[in-house]
């Protein structure tokens, strides 16, 4: 996953991961897929993974995603997607996403031997 994230400037980052506090309290650890910029706005795709570091399900989070320009130090912000249509935007952009990656891309190499 560390070749599919990019900074909004296009550049490739190290594998990067993010632990969310949930509203009850709990802690998720997620890793970044990428940052997509849609209607002039960026949005952060993250993998939820379990305690093993596996995602079985396949499900996949949005958020608004900014960064402060001014102190690359500090850590981005997310923001939780509160209206549908602007949800279904972003889904229908990480679609594009897939469909424009290659294929080896989306397998991990223990998936190609079964």
């Amino acid at each position: 996953m560390s070749s599919d994230y990019r900074k909004p400037s296009g550049e490739p980052e190290e594998e990067m991961s993010v632990e969310l506090e949930l509203e009850d309290g709990s802690k998720v650890n997620c890793a970044v897929i990428t940052i997509l910029e849609v209607e002039g706005k960026n949005y952060i795709v993250l993998l939820p993974l379990d305690e093993s570091g596996n995602n079985e399900d396949g499900e996949v989070w949005f958020y608004g995603y900014s960064e402060n320009e001014e102190d690359p130090n500090e850590e981005p912000e997310l923001r939780y997607i509160e209206d549908d249509a602007e949800y279904e935007i972003v889904a229908d952009a990480f679609d594009e996403y897939l469909d424009n990656c290659e294929f080896d891309e989306l397998i991990a190499p223990d998936e190609e031997q079964l």
